[in-house]
Formats: structure tokens, sequence, C-alpha cells
């Protein structure tokens, strides 16, 4: 029995870990949601996450996802990876909340399929070419347009690889602002900062974290 919660009690003190952190960047840890990444993750991590308090649990690919979800059909799911035109069909209706949702081209596909999907418009803020994103130029427009189509909860980007993710981070704090003042949008979700550059994106205002290593080590 001891063996067995060690696992459970190594989480719980890393998931405890990032809400301090969440805390002493001067922000409510109840409006921060957490989003476990189980990326190369068992099910059993997944099972120790959510039996230590994680309510929402994410996948980068579509295939993926979908064994999770069929494994832990009662947990919440995230599609945080590109999605491609090709596995809407499989995608649109089955998340949670797509995190992805890269272009207004995107959003017509998943409407087709599945009008009540919620998601989010990411945004190259990086401005990186290996990365996925809307153009921060084209955001505001695009954010229009997708709510239109879906129920557009709000914003998500990523910080580069090399380079400080302060800059890339307010861009994109910036952009859900004039967004929502030039649509009316509620855009609630700000979603950006991963385990290597959170404490950042929490100062930025990031109301989600997409954490794996932060949480499983």
């Amino acid at each position: 029995m001891e063996l067995a919660s060690r696992p459970l009690s190594r989480f719980a003190e890393r998931l405890a870990a990032v809400r301090a952190t969440i805390a002493e960047a001067g922000r409510d840890p109840s409006e921060v949601a957490i989003v476990a990444v189980t990326k190369t993750r068992t099910l059993r991590d997944c099972e120790t996450a959510l039996a230590a308090g994680i309510e929402v649990l994410a996948e980068n690919r579509v295939a993926e996802g979908l064994e999770r979800i069929a494994q832990l059909p009662a947990a919440r799911w995230h599609l945080i990876g590109h999605l491609q035109s090709n596995k809407v069909r499989l995608a649109a209706g089955s998340f949670d909340l797509i995190q992805s949702v890269d272009s207004v081209r995107l959003a017509e596909l998943i409407a087709q399929r599945a009008p009540r999907q919620s998601v989010l418009l990411q945004v190259n803020v990086s401005g990186e070419a290996a990365k996925h994103g809307c153009a921060p130029l084209d955001a505001i427009e695009a954010c229009r347009k997708i709510a239109g189509l879906l129920p557009l909860e709000g914003l998500m980007g990523m910080a580069p690889l090399d380079g400080p993710p302060e800059p890339p981070f307010a861009l994109l704090a910036r952009l859900r602002s004039e967004a929502q003042n030039a649509t009316g949008l509620g855009l609630p979700i700000l979603s950006m900062g991963m385990s290597g550059d959170y404490p950042a994106a929490l100062r930025a205002g990031s109301t989600m974290l997409r954490l794996g290593r932060a949480l499983f080590g």
C-alpha cells in the first residue's frame, strides 16, 4: 500500500509546488487552471493526476487523445497539439476543448462536424516558422470569424524554444485584450505557460497552464 501511494504523494507535492508558484506570482490559484499534459505518460500516471485533484488532462495527438478518452471517459480532455484538417472528423466533438485552432478554415471544418465544439485560437506569438498558429496581425479578425462558427473561449500561444518568454506572452495577453475590446467577446481563457516557462506566463496573466514535467517529473 505504501509503495502504491508514493506516485500519488510525489505528484501531489509537485502540484502543491505549482500552486505555490502561482500564489508567489500574485495570482489566485483558484483562478488559474492547471492542465496535465499526458504525452508519453502511462495510464497509471493519468489516474494518479486525477486522484491528486487535476481536473483536465491533455494530449498532443488526436489518436493518442482518443485512446485516452476511451480509457478515462469521465476525465475532461483537451487537444493541445496541431490539428490536421484530415483529422478533424475524429477530433471534432471528442475533446472538451481544442486549444490548437490556428485558422478560420480549420474552424469551418470543425463547425461542419461539431458546431458546439469549444476552441481556442492558437496564435504564433513566438514568430517561429516551426510553430503553428495564426499570425498576430490576423488574430483579432480571426477571433471575430471563428466566434461566428464555434464557441471561442480564448487564445493559446507558446514561447520560443530559445529566447525570453516574456515578450511573446505579453503580446498574447495584449491581443486577447484587444480582441475583447474589438469584438465584445468574453475570451476567458489565456492558455500560455509550460513547465519551463510558466512563472513568466503567470506574470503576464495566463489563466491556463499546460504542464507535463513540472507535474510528472
